[in-house]
């Protein structure tokens, strides 16, 4: 029997309680006919196995109880293709997540596809969720407790090699031959059942052969997790917990653990924030403009370091042409091969095979003249952050471009409008501002002038998802809203190094609210020289609200501080180690912020002030226009600033917390510390209104 997955009206299959239903009754049609010897579950979604749970089910479910109870109907049906009479093969093309992966892991066999689409995991913990189907129980006795302990804290996905070598898939194949193998395997089962042995390594295998070593592996995750991300996500705490209770208590006391806290994680504020970014990433994947857009073929990138090597790569990546340019022939060699070098590393971890990464790099056109910009329908600028010189290389690059092209600016500062002064084509300037490193970093920042066209930006929109990106539109400004609302966040962390406060204590507070790294952490990171440039172009904006930019930046650049890049900053690193590995706070800038005597400064106080000036300053960015909605403010705070998911962004947490809340505390920080923390006048509106920044069940 084949059995075909193909959910109506709908791009990919999600497991619901309709579908739970119905998959039931086919299994007892299957299991009764006497004809059937063995079964195919295959999808007929072009890049979709099962992706997963129905998280709009998830979100209306106000009790655990209902929850706990989806968990149980889902054991009882993967259970039963488990015990199956006869062997179940899953034939997985595309997406196999979550719920997905949980039923394929019950199958008696499972093939794959080499196609770049294929992948597989247990995501749950993004969402704040944990795998509710047995995941927690049949991995970790699949592929070892390591390993799928692994898979299940970080959420990450397995590709079909990968997944291969590990045990997850029993065989890998290509697309069109899926069906047959699947069949042939089902008929040969159905005569000679077989398993397959653990791909485990002899260590793995020892130390989770006996409780003590097993006792070991548990309290490592335990601290892993609790360094990594402290108490802030409860998920990743339950899964181990799942998990070891499965093993140390038998499989059933496993399922009663995982249905118990699926309950309980499903109505906790984490996992709804979590879902709601989920939503509101996705609904970001459709282009508002899409109509207006216009087709973009080629790209020309103006810069081979970073950014632009960066930019190149996941363009050719999403197919793409490519043309690179650097003045310097050395400088072109050091990009291509940085982009050499990153789709190596896909091909090592399983995402590319060397054929595919030989034809993505063969999109790449390096060039120290102006090769195939009279043909690039959009050319990006990716070069050092000066005005004139990025006017200048605009002013001669229209010169050879098409007059239908656009060119993009890649700043994450300088105005769009100041820059398009340059240009005979004002309406075709767009700002297209990429995070470091781009290949990582989801967001695309895309700013727009009062002259910019509607078609140019329905294309860069356009451009932006293609490349894989979450893509905001803000109005063009000092800073525009990411940088605008990390400044006075950083500036505050240096006032309150002037005022005494200790490095690590600073990074230590805010990472423990949430954040990835600290403040002082990720100026160093960014370069205390580009800081000192934000800063400057920022000052003017800030200072007609009484806020007193610190000059100590400059003061640092001056004196050679340019934080990690030359192994100078608020922290000591190893020169030689490979990736600059950070070896302690570096006392002697203590120098710049009054000596070295420091002064101990309430967590607390940290957190509210540094937070409660990037949200202000968020709120502003709305009240002011430059964002269009609360959605992109939230997306823009956390996917390129880190603002903690789990609070759901700057306006999630507005929401969250009280705007009345919020606006007292501003003021109370406004009447101790100065008119910077002088509350947006939106800020009062919605405390008076007692209104929202989101409306009742607006998840994206």
């Amino acid at each position: 029997a084949i059995l075909w997955l193909d959910q109506p009206g709908e791009k990919i299959n999600k497991i619901s309680l309709d579908l739970l239903d119905m998959f039931e009754g086919v299994l007892d049609q299957v299991e009764h006919d006497p004809h059937i010897r063995g079964v195919v579950l295959i999808s007929k979604k072009d890049d979709t196995f099962i992706a997963g749970a129905d998280l709009d089910e998830l979100m209306y479910m106000p009790e655990p109880d209902e929850a706990r109870n989806l968990s149980r109907q889902g054991h009882i049906l993967v259970n039963r293709v488990a015990d199956f009479s006869k062997p179940v093969v899953a034939a997985i093309h595309g997406a196999a997540l979550g719920g997905g992966l949980e039923i394929a892991l019950a199958c008696s066999y499972r093939i794959a596809t080499d196609d770049r689409r294929t992948v597989m995991g247990l995501p749950e913990v993004k969402l704040g969720l944990l795998p509710a189907g047995g995941g927690t129980q049949r991995l970790p006795r699949l592929i070892g407790i390591q390993r799928a302990l692994t898979m299940m804290l970080t959420g990450s996905n397995r590709y079909p090699r990968q997944a291969w070598q590990m045990g997850l898939i029993d065989d890998v194949i290509h697309q069109h031959g899926l069906l047959s193998a699947a069949v042939t395997v089902a008929r040969r089962l159905a005569d000679t059942p077989s398993r397959r042995k653990k791909r485990q390594p002899v260590a793995s295998r020892l130390l989770e052969a006996t409780p003590v070593g097993r006792k070991l592996i548990y309290k490592k995750a335990r601290e892993v997790v609790q360094g990594r991300i402290g108490c802030n996500y409860p998920a990743p705490f339950r899964i181990i917990e799942c998990v070891e209770t499965g093993i140390e208590r038998g499989i059933s006391a496993g399922y009663e653990a995982e249905e118990k806290y699926f309950g309980e994680l499903v109505v906790s504020p984490e996992a709804r924030e979590l879902i709601n970014i989920f939503f509101a990433m996705t609904a970001m994947k459709k282009n508002p403009l899409r109509p207006v857009a216009r087709d973009v073929k080629s790209l020309g990138i103006l810069g081979a370091g970073l950014m632009g090597s960066g930019i190149a790569q996941v363009s050719a990546s999403r197919g793409f042409e490519v043309f690179l340019k650097d003045i310097h022939a050395d400088a072109l060699g050091r990009g291509e091969k940085a982009i050499w070098d990153g789709l190596t590393g896909n091909v090592k971890k399983g995402k590319l095979s060397p054929f595919e990464r030989d034809r993505i790099f063969s999109r790449i056109t390096g060039t120290v003249a102006d090769d195939g910009f009279d043909t690039a329908d959009l050319v990006i600028e990716a070069v050092f952050e000066d005005l004139e010189l990025k006017q200048s290389i605009l002013t001669k690059t229209e010169a050879v471009m098409d007059v239908n092209s656009i060119f993009a600016s890649n700043t994450s500062s300088l105005p769009i409008s100041r820059i398009a002064e340059a240009s005979s084509r004002p309406e075709q300037v767009i700002g297209m501002h990429y995070f470091s490193p781009v290949p990582k970093m989801p967001l695309l920042e895309i700013i727009i002038t009062e002259k910019t066209a509607d078609w140019v930006t329905a294309t860069a929109i356009d451009t932006g998802i293609r490349q894989g990106k979450a893509v905001i539109v803000v109005r063009d400004g000092p800073g525009f809203y990411t940088t605008r609302i990390l400044a006075p966040f950083l500036n505050e962390a240096l006032t309150i190094l002037e005022e005494g406060g200790d490095i690590r204590e600073i990074d230590t507070a805010m990472m423990e609210f949430g954040f990835p790294v600290g403040p002082m952490a990720l100026l160093d990171e960014v370069g205390i020289d580009v800081g000192a440039h934000v800063s400057r172009v920022l000052t003017p904006l800030f200072a007609d609200r009484g806020a007193q930019t610190t000059d100590v930046m400059n003061a640092l650049v001056q004196a050679g501080y340019r934080g990690r890049k030359n192994n100078r900053g608020f922290y000591r690193y190893d020169s030689l180690a490979r990736k600059k590995k950070k070896k302690g706070v570096n006392e002697e800038i203590y120098s710049f912020f009054r000596g070295t005597r420091r002064t101990t400064i309430a967590k607390e106080d940290i957190q509210r002030r540094l937070t409660l000036m990037m949200v202000n300053e968020a709120a502003h960015c709305l009240q002011e226009e430059v964002l269009q909605s609360p959605r992109d403010g939230d997306i823009g705070a956390v996917f390129g600033l880190g603002f903690p998911p789990f609070l759901g962004g700057p306006f999630r947490y507005m929401d969250a917390t009280g705007p009345s809340r919020i606006l007292s505390r501003l003021k109370e920080l406004e009447q101790k510390h100065g008119r910077r923390f002088s509350p947006a006048g939106i800020m009062e509106d919605k405390a008076a209104q007692g209104a929202l920044f989101y409306h009742d069940k607006e998840f994206a």
